[in-house]
């Protein structure tokens, strides 16, 4: 079943945020879209429009930082890391999201029942 855009562009920042910090590695742009869609196995669709506006908006906010590097036989590209401020900001998301999603299971009878 597809899932709706709307939910989808909702968890954008907790999702790059989870990886980021799951990896515990930079990443670049193009890099991080592959790696969402393979965990997704092709539910989502993370397209550039959407993600790396995200990136540069997190990066603003303090919750990503990034450097340019240049890898061997490839171009400049602008590797992107979870900060210590992110991680917080993470660590809070997660736990809305886990007493949003408690409380729709509640109110669509799922509770207990999704095991």
């Amino acid at each position: 079943m597809p899932i709706d855009e709307q939910m989808r562009k909702g968890t954008t920042t907790v999702i790059l945020l989870s990886l980021l910090a799951e990896l515990n590695r930079p990443m670049y742009g193009y890099e991080i879209i592959k790696e969402l869609g393979k965990r997704s196995r092709g539910q989502f669709q993370f397209k550039e429009g959407l993600i790396y506006p995200r990136l540069h908006e997190l990066e603003r906010q303090g919750l990503l930082e990034s450097e340019w590097q240049r890898e061997e036989g490839a171009r400049e590209r602008k590797f992107y890391s979870i900060t210590d401020k992110g991680r917080r900001h993470l660590a809070q998301e997660l736990a809305q999201w886990q007493a949003f999603t408690t409380e729709v299971d509640r109110l669509l009878g799922l509770e207990g029942s999704l095991s």
